[in-house]
C-alpha cells in the first residue's frame, strides 16, 4: 500500500509537471497554471522590490543593437556586415560615453547604440542604465579551446530556438519544469500579503516564472483576466452565473478535480482583489506609446506596482515579452522597428517608476534566446553570446560590465561566423540581480545550480 509520505511526494510532484505544461495558457479564463501551494518560504522582506525581465524572442541581433564605434572595430563590423552596417555618423548621437572612469573600456574601445535607441540614451547618461557584454548561457566558465575540444560540460542544445529559450530562463532545456526566477518567487511568496502576486506574466506561460512552489499568475495589459459567465451575467441571468461559479470552485473528493476547483477559487479571489486594487490606484501620467505591445504589458506591470501596498506584495518577479527577433532575412528592413518599440516601452516603464517613486526599488532587464550571427547577408543565423541592458534607480549605470568581445571571423571569442562564446554567464548575470533582491549567497547557490561552478568573487558582477 502506497505510504501517506510516498503519495504527497507523487502528488506534489504531478501538479508541478500541471504546471509546466501550461494549461491555462494565456488567454485561459483563471489565468492560473496548476501548481503545488507547496512548503513556506526562505526569506522575508520589509521593504518592496521588483525584478522585471524583458525578454526579445526570436534571438537579438547584438551586431546592430551594441555597435563597435572606435575606429578599428568599426571597420571590422562593417567588413563583416557591409549590407547590414549602420553608418558611422549616423552612430555619433548614441555613443555611450562612460559615466564615471571606471566604466572606460580597455584600449580606446567605444560602442554606441543603435540610433533608433535613442530613448534609453538620457537613462544612461543618467548613470541609471547598465550595458552587459557578451552574456550567454554556459554551464561553467569555458574557452574557445575547451570548446573545441568539447572538454567541459556544454549548454545543451545550442543554437535551438525553444531549448535556449528555456535554458535562459531556467537552466534547462525544453521541458524544464520551473525558471529561476519562480525559484526566486519560492523564497519570498510566503512574505507577501498574497502569494499570487509574487510571480505575474503579462505576456503568457513562461517557465522563468514557475517555481517548485510558486505559481505564475497570468494577467492581460487591462488587468486580470475574467471569467466569462462568473464575472457578466452567462445567459443573461446571475442567477447562471452564481451556479457556474459554486461549479467551478465546489470542493471535490477527487484529487485532481479538487486542485482544480481550488485554483480556480483562489484565481477568481486574486482577480477580485487586483481588479479592486488596480481601480484604486495611483494615476500614472507617464506617457506610453501607443501601438506597442510591450509598451502595454510594462503600462500594467506600473500599475500592479503602484498598488504593491494594496495587495501586501513585498517581492514581485514579472515578466513581459515581445516577438519578432528571428531575423534570418530582412533584417536591415525589421529589426530598426523592433529596437525603436522595445526602447520607447522601457524608457517610459523607467519615467513612470520615477513617477511613482520607485526607480530604486525596480530593476529591469533584457533577454533573449541568444545573439546573432555577426556574419550576415540579408539577415543573421542563430548565435549564442550577446549584449544586454539593465535599467533602474539602483543600477550603478553609465558604464559596461563583462569583456568586450573581439569583433573577428574565428576570432578568439567567436565559435563560428561571429557566434560569440560567451565570457558571461547567465548565472552571474542571474545572481547579481538575486543578491540585490536579498537573497542570500547559499539560496543563490539553489536558485541557479550551475553558479557553484564560478568562483565567489566571480558571481556578484555589481551592476546593482
Amino acid at each position: 500500500m502506497t505510504s501517506r509520505t510516498t503519495s504527497s511526494t507523487s502528488r506534489r510532484a504531478f501538479l508541478q509537471r500541471a504546471s509546466a505544461l501550461s494549461l491555462a495558457g494565456a488567454a485561459a479564463p483563471w489565468a492560473l497554471n496548476l501548481a503545488a501551494m507547496g512548503e513556506a518560504a526562505a526569506a522575508t522582506a520589509t521593504d518592496y522590490k521588483a525584478l522585471v525581465c524583458v525578454f526579445l524572442y526570436g534571438g537579438n541581433d547584438y551586431g546592430n543593437t551594441l555597435v563597435p564605434y572606435d575606429s578599428a572595430r568599426y571597420a571590422a563590423y562593417q567588413g563583416m556586415r557591409p549590407t547590414l552596417a549602420y553608418a558611422n555618423s549616423a552612430l555619433t548621437p548614441t555613443l555611450l560615453t562612460p559615466t564615471t572612469s571606471a566604466g572606460t573600456l580597455p584600449a580606446g574601445m567605444q560602442y554606441a547604440m543603435a540610433p533608433e535607441l535613442a530613448a534609453l540614451l538620457p537613462i544612461w547618461s543618467a548613470g541609471r542604465m547598465g550595458v552587459m557584454l557578451n552574456v550567454g548561457t554556459l554551464v561553467q566558465p569555458t574557452s574557445k579551446a575547451q570548446y573545441t575540444a568539447k572538454s567541459v560540460p556544454l549548454p545543451p542544445k545550442l543554437f535551438s530556438h525553444n531549448d535556449q529559450q528555456s535554458v535562459w530562463q531556467s537552466s534547462s532545456p525544453e521541458g524544464a519544469t520551473s525558471g529561476w526566477g519562480g525559484r526566486m518567487g519560492d523564497l519570498f511568496e510566503a512574505g507577501n500579503g498574497n502569494a499570487t502576486f509574487t510571480c505575474v506574466n503579462v505576456s503568457g506561460n513562461a517557465v522563468y516564472l514557475s517555481g517548485h512552489t510558486a505559481v505564475q499568475y497570468q494577467v492581460s495589459t487591462s488587468g486580470p483576466v475574467a471569467l466569462t459567465g462568473v464575472k457578466s451575467p452567462l445567459f443573461g441571468s446571475s442567477a447562471c452565473s452564481t451556479a457556474l461559479k459554486n461549479l467551478v470552485t465546489a470542493p471535490s473528493p477527487h484529487l485532481f478535480e479538487n486542485e482544480l476547483t481550488r485554483v480556480m477559487a483562489r484565481s477568481l479571489t486574486a482577480g477580485d482583489q487586483l481588479g479592486t486594487a488596480l481601480a484604486g490606484g495611483a494615476t500614472i501620467t507617464t506617457v506610453f506609446p501607443t501601438g506597442n505591445g510591450l509598451a502595454d504589458q510594462l503600462k500594467l506591470v506600473a500599475r500592479m506596482i503602484s498598488t504593491a501596498n494594496e495587495v501586501g506584495a513585498k517581492r514581485q518577479v514579472f515578466f513581459v515579452a515581445m516577438g519578432g527577433f528571428d531575423t534570418h532575412d530582412g533584417l536591415a528592413a525589421v529589426h530598426p522597428g523592433l529596437l525603436t518599440s522595445v526602447a520607447g516601452a522601457m524608457s517610459a516603464f523607467y519615467a513612470a517608476t520615477v513617477e511613482l517613486g520607485v526607480a530604486s526599488q525596480v530593476t529591469t532587464f533584457t533577454a533573449s534566446d541568444f545573439g546573432r550571427t555577426l556574419t550576415a547577408n540579408d539577415g543573421s543565423d542563430h548565435g549564442w553570446g550577446s549584449m544586454h541592458f539593465m535599467l533602474g534607480g539602483a543600477v550603478n549605470g553609465g558604464r559596461f560590465y563583462g569583456t568586450p568581445p573581439a569583433v573577428a571571423n574565428d576570432g578568439p571569442d567567436d565559435v563560428g561566423q561571429g557566434r560569440l562564446l560567451p565570457s558571461t554567464s547567465v548565472d552571474q548575470y542571474a545572481a547579481t540581480l538575486g543578491k540585490w533582491f536579498g537573497i542570500s549567497d547559499t539560496d543563490l547557490l539553489t536558485v541557479l545550480p550551475s553558479l557553484v561552478n564560478w568562483n565567489v568573487s566571480q558571481r556578484n558582477l555589481g551592476f546593482v
